[in-house]
């Protein structure tokens, strides 16, 4: 269950007992109305602001959002981004499809701009999942098959397509047959466990070359570039080697960067960090400065194949409010120097890791990339220690995501003032100070 923290445990349910009426009012009148899921319904409080780096709850406490479903790099309700939905909403609220419109353009341009070289056309969708699922269309009309390989674990969206290929089981156990011809490879951040520690991750590409090469009919190979939720990298000669594997047998590369694109990870797009241009780039999240839901594929001009097809056609496919929103997003990102603003946070950030995992026995690993954050937890029970500490700093007014059992994920905007973000590692400290007593 690596994809968050779940709702059903022990410190959960302490959580909920210790809320006051007011907030356990607000929790119960949204559980009657909603479906029930993990990670989401019971919520954990009602949430009633959100600004910059803090939320607010329904009892007036602030929370720093360490969290924010990694949308949040310009933190919440950037004030150029709203001033760029009003304006929008003001003169063009909707644009059918059947029709251009200049907002929806000129972000199609920009995205180009600043996208890695060789990815020149662009479609938008009104998800991350929706673009997924665009990215597999287009994978099967530009290559006439139907195959994919992907990771165990990784995530892609919880539309049943993009589960299909994903591999987290919280989303797939006990929803019967998935996409067919989707295999799955060993993930990632464990292959270590499957190959030892010789080179594992040769062993790992030399393994996704095998396999592309005995089916011989693999559309396309769809990874994360990293593990997001467990805050797990290769090593930077892996992603060249694949991509090399994949040109070599006649299957796509597929980069979801829905949660570490747009600046996140120190570089426009995480794949710059790595070495490896894919032949379809999936961002969203951030896109629509966290306000707008909006995600896009960029693909190179190669794949433009399939116009008798309809790869997306979604109702707000080409939303001029989304469109404005990621337009004012792109020219903070610029103009802010958020990127610079990355790599400042990450070298803060794990110069303060670095010293937490010091004086912790608990802390076996501390890992960066850009201003993305991992703490993994050891001990034979780090996944109940990890969830206590998760509920430990919620108390203290700091929220962030477990992935992967037992890491914690730090994910601060961009734009967040090194008083606060320091403020963040002061509280996970105090966290721990008080689970060790």
């Amino acid at each position: 269950m690596s994809e968050g923290d779940v709702n059903v445990s022990a410190a959960r349910a302490e959580w909920r007992a210790s809320l006051s009426e007011r907030a356990r009012t607000a929790v119960d009148e949204d559980e009657r109305y909603f479906l029930r899921q993990s990670l989401s319904t019971p919520c954990l409080t009602e949430i009633v602001r959100a600004e910059g780096a803090w939320l607010t709850d329904v009892e007036g406490k602030r929370i720093l959002d360490f969290h924010g479903n990694s949308v949040h790099q310009l933190g919440h309700g950037h004030p150029r981004v709203v001033e760029a939905i009003r304006r929008e909403m003001e003169t063009l609220p909707f644009c059918t499809r059947r029709y251009s419109n200049p907002t929806a353009t000129a972000l199609a341009r920009r995205l180009i701009e600043t996208a890695p070289a060789g990815l020149d056309k662009t479609l938008f969708a009104p998800s991350g999942s929706a673009a997924v699922g665009m990215a597999l269309k287009l994978a099967r009309y530009a290559t006439g098959r139907h195959k994919t390989l992907s990771f165990w674990d990784s995530f892609h969206g919880a539309n049943l397509d993009a589960i299909g290929v994903g591999g987290e089981a919280l989303f797939r156990r006990g929803l019967g047959p998935m996409t067919p011809g989707a295999e799955h490879l060993p993930p990632l951040d464990l292959a270590r466990r499957f190959f030892g520690d010789d080179h594992p991750f040769d062993r790992l590409a030399d393994l996704i070359d095998y396999a592309l090469d005995v089916q011989g009919d693999v559309a396309a190979l769809i990874a994360e570039p990293l593990r997001w939720t467990t805050v797990a990298a290769p090593p930077l000669d892996f992603w060249p080697r694949v991509h090399d594997s994949c040109v070599r047998h006649g299957a796509l590369l597929i980069f979801d960067e829905i949660p570490s694109g747009l600046a996140r990870s120190g570089a426009m797009y995480a794949c710059e960090r790595l070495g490896a241009t894919p032949d379809i780039l999936v961002i969203g999240k951030g896109l629509g400065g966290g306000i707008m839901p909006l995600a896009a594929i960029l693909a190179a001009g190669a794949l433009d194949c399939a116009p008798h097809a309809a790869l997306g056609h979604y109702t707000h496919e080409k939303s001029p409010v989304a469109s404005a929103a990621a337009l004012a997003t792109l020219a903070a990102i610029e103009d802010e120097g958020l990127i610079d603003r990355a790599r400042d946070l990450e070298a803060h950030g794990l110069a303060r890791l670095v010293a937490l995992q010091a004086k912790r026995a608990r802390v076996v690993e501390v890992r960066s990339f850009g201003a993305y954050f991992g703490v993994v937890i050891g001990g034979g029970d780090a996944a109940e220690f990890a969830d206590r500490l998760m509920y430990a700093c919620l108390a203290k007014g700091l929220s962030f995501k477990i992935g992967g059992g037992a890491v914690v994920t730090l994910c601060p905007p961009l734009t967040i003032g090194f008083d606060d973000f320091d403020a963040a590692f002061d509280r996970l400290e105090a966290a721990f100070d008080e689970l060790d007593r």
